[in-house]
């Protein structure tokens, strides 16, 4: 179907930038190419630069912040980068000056200003910045290859002259999430260099990777579209984890097969004039140079060296969780995860169950791709069961009129610009949204309600602090709905409140969940239940390929039943997808 990618596709470039969603594969795709080229005689550094970075267990080396010879792998180079460390710095270095001349309620606001992904993503494009500004470094490679490259949204921002200028530091209109740049000031000229390599397509190439589903596949579009408009054209795709075969007699591994093609069916317009490669769908683990070695040559392990192992206890299924919130009478459900992890499917088989158990529920969901619209299509819902959907573009349009409306008119061209593509970060709609998730939630006193994702800690600590309410809550008015009022304590009141995690039992999902639930207790919130999802472990194929990632996924469900969770369930690979509230009651009995 597609070209099998070969480091001959990208190797006429210097920088190498991999991009795409948690779990599809960065990792080990860039990890794979840095070990082909360095095989080939190239010297090559491989750098990673994201926050739940596992590039540590993909080669098995302890790694620092400075580039350190891979011991069996001659001329590879890596470093970790490390953006959390980078991003407290910044904070200290902005808010440093104001300790002990503002009030501590000023200082936590400005202090959660500068805790969210964005600001945790400036870091990060400082950092390797700061990596390539150093021509020493940059010419005793060959290629530098970078895992997790800067959003077009960041890399906009940075390119508007009012980024600089540091009038947010007295400004009120609401920045949602990156607060103050004039802390990095002294770095623009850097910037602006590092933005002309990015562009060059001589010298850069911006590796976009992608699984053979359809949420996966619109998020490299959207990452594409944003990179292209900016300058950053030379692009390819790779679709990762591609099966090659079937076994026709196997559920699971004919359904998993053909769902793939049928996603690669509606590939998005934008994608199909990016060069497109595929890498398989392999029976082990990418971690260990072995491993890693035998993507590009082998595709698949011998199977003298598969195991068979099984884990020393069993996990209990979906029905356990619901049996657990009904019989607590847990009034507000959220199922929480990064994309593509099946949040929107699990809240709406909790919701059926809830049902099912006498309750009356109320599901609802931000999702913009309006997902329960495919769950329940054509289905004839449960007179105990309600649905809708939140809005996001709807929310954030109303949410940015709101603030630019109140932006002073003194402010240039320049500044309302800086504000306009400030509203476009991520923490914008979480913001946005939220007045309406606290309706939504308010409506639990009636019913139960099941939420198909909620806003994060960060954004929930941001709008907790008082100045933030009235910033960016009651703007025009000064007040505070009640229902705003009283959802925070809500949430942390766990006799009231239940949070499902859901996750993958891969490395990325699992790290990046990890930083979710952090995030959640530093907001006093502690998720209840994690849910691993589509896990081929807990299925029964037959299919050697498959049977052999079943084995991958032990190390990482004993990382979250040893390591991270309290209560755990499992929810095995379906064979097919179900759609309406009479197969979601069957896919219960099976889950």
């Amino acid at each position: 179907m597609f070209q099998p990618f070969s480091t001959e596709m990208v190797a006429n470039t210097k920088f190498l930038f991999f991009t795409g969603k948690g779990g599809v594969g960065k990792t080990s795709t860039a990890c794979a190419s840095a070990v082909k080229l360095a095989d080939e005689g190239k010297k090559v550094l491989l750098v990673s630069t994201d926050p739940a970075s596992n590039l540590q267990d993909v080669l098995e080396v302890e790694l620092t912040n400075a580039p350190m010879a891979i011991p069996s792998v001659q001329n590879l180079s890596a470093c970790n980068l490390d953006p959390e460390e980078a991003a407290r710095a910044y904070r200290d270095k902005i808010i440093g000056p104001y300790r002990g001349k503002l009030p501590d309620t000023v200082l936590t606001t400005m202090e959660e200003q500068l805790s969210g992904a964005c600001t945790v993503e400036i870091a990060a494009f400082d950092e390797f910045t700061n990596l390539l500004s150093d021509s020493s470094v940059v010419e005793s490679y060959d290629h530098i290859i970078f895992d997790t490259a800067p959003t077009g949204h960041t890399l906009r921002l940075l390119q508007l002259p009012t980024a600089w200028s540091g009038f947010l530091e007295e400004s009120t209109h609401g920045a949602s999430c990156l607060g103050p740049l004039s802390g990095l000031a002294e770095k623009k000229q850097i910037y602006a260099m590092t933005m002309e390599a990015l562009a060059d397509q001589a010298r850069t190439t911006l590796v976009l990777v992608a699984r053979p589903d359809v949420s996966s596949l619109l998020e490299a579009e959207r990452a594409s579209k944003e990179l292209r408009e900016i300058g950053i054209k030379n692009q390819a795709l790779i679709i990762n984890g591609l099966m090659q075969t079937q076994i026709p007699d196997d559920q699971i591994s004919s359904s998993l097969y053909n769902r793939q093609r049928n996603a690669l069916k509606q590939i998005p317009e934008e994608l199909k004039q990016v060069a497109t490669y595929s890498l398989p769908f392999v029976s082990y683990s990418l971690t260990g140079l072995k491993n890693l070695r035998y993507l590009f040559k082998h595709y698949t392990l011998p199977e003298a060296e598969t195991n068979s192992e099984k884990l020393a206890f069993s996990l209990p299924g979906l029905s356990e969780v619901i049996n657990d919130f009904s019989f607590n009478d847990t009034r507000v459900i959220f199922t929480m995860g990064k994309g593509g992890v099946g949040k929107t499917t699990m809240a709406s088989a909790i919701a059926v169950g809830m049902v099912e158990k006498g309750h009356k529920v109320h599901l609802t969901t931000t999702d913009p791709a309006a997902h329960l619209d495919f769950v329940f299509k054509n289905s004839e819902l449960n007179q105990n069961l309600t649905i809708s959907r939140i809005d996001p573009k709807r929310e954030v349009d109303a949410y940015k009129t709101e603030i630019l409306s109140n932006v002073s008119s003194e402010l240039d061209e320049e500044a309302i610009a800086y504000i306009e593509e400030d509203l476009n970060s991520p923490c914008t709609e979480e913001i946005a949204v939220f007045r309406a998730f606290a309706e939504v939630v308010a409506k639990s006193n009636d019913e139960i309600v099941v939420i198909d994702t909620a806003p994060s800690g960060h954004t929930l600590l941001l709008l907790d602090a008082a100045q933030s309410y009235h910033k960016e809550l009651a703007r025009s008015t000064g007040e505070i709905p009640e229902s705003v009022k009283s959802l925070l304590p809500r949430l942390r009141n766990p006799k009231e409140t239940g949070v499902v995690i859901v996750t993958l039992a891969e490395a990325t999902p699992v790290l990046e969940a990890g930083r979710l639930q952090e995030d959640l207790n530093r907001a006093e919130i502690s998720p209840k239940w994690w849910l691993i999802n589509q896990s081929l472990y807990a299925t029964d194929t037959k299919d050697p390929v498959l049977k052999g990632r079943a084995q991958a996924e032990i190390e990482w469900i004993k990382k979250v039943t040893e390591e991270l969770s309290r209560k755990t369930a499992i929810v095995p690979l379906m064979s097919e997808e179900n759609t309406g509230y009479e197969e979601m009651k069957k896919f219960l009995t099976y889950s």
